[in-house]
């Protein structure tokens, strides 16, 4: 626990706020939509309210709690999304942040029940791996939090059957760019399939660029599948 480096509290509600004006900007958040969360202790957060858009949010507007879910400091309710947040937490020390939103085409692999997880980018097998179907859980229930909390021991991020996908990392913006690599990665793959030839890099490649890890400070995140060398 002791190298671990939390986000003071400024830095925190900043980096949320910076973080939902961008999944506003991409079309990963309409509305309402999609939540987000910064770790500041060994057991608090802040969390994004329920209720508001994520491109115009404010700092008054955010949310402060321990793990167990009490409320600390603000006058909004949290996001409805919060017990998923929480289990992910609770599930890994080191994880400091959490982003959820629908962007288009990973929502798509979703609602087809069909994981992320084809070694088509060579960055995407180093730094983001299998992104993985948490089975169908109602929003905000503890079935939702608890189907995706053991996936944060083995992955990076993982889709929301049916709903939309979710990432975690060392800080918010770690979490947030795994977000954005996997609709990279989700229209890559629809591109492909759509010219007919959706074709998987060899066992060899992958094997190699998995070395890779280590050097970029990735930990986890699966093998994704490839083809017979």
């Amino acid at each position: 626990m002791a190298d671990i480096r939390y986000l003071t509290d400024e830095q925190a509600r900043r980096d949320i706020i910076e973080a939902g004006r961008r999944l506003y900007q991409k079309g990963f958040a309409a509305a309402n939509d999609g939540n987000i969360s910064a770790r500041v202790s060994e057991n608090e957060i802040w969390a994004t309210p329920s209720g508001v858009s994520k491109g115009f949010m404010t700092e008054d507007m955010l949310v402060k709690l321990d793990l167990e879910g009490n409320i600390l400091e603000g006058n909004m309710r949290p996001s409805s999304e919060i017990r998923m947040h929480l289990a992910i937490y609770r599930a890994s020390p080191v994880i400091g942040g959490v982003v959820h939103a629908h962007p288009p085409a990973s929502t798509a692999f979703a609602a087809a029940g069909l994981p992320i997880d084809t070694a088509l980018v060579q960055e995407a097998v180093v730094s983001l791996g299998v992104i993985p179907v948490a089975p169908f859980a109602m929003p905000g229930s503890r079935e939702l939090a608890e189907g995706v909390a053991p996936l944060a021991l083995e992955y990076n991020g993982a889709l929301l059957e049916h709903h939309g996908a979710v990432a975690w990392g060392c800080d918010v913006m770690q979490a947030l760019y795994r977000i954005e690599s996997m609709e990279h990665c989700a229209m890559i793959a629809l591109y492909a399939r759509m010219l007919g030839n959706l074709r998987p890099m060899t066992q060899a490649q992958i094997d190699a660029l998995i070395t890779l890890r280590p050097k970029w400070g990735v930990t986890g995140g699966g093998r994704p599948r490839g083809r017979e060398d």
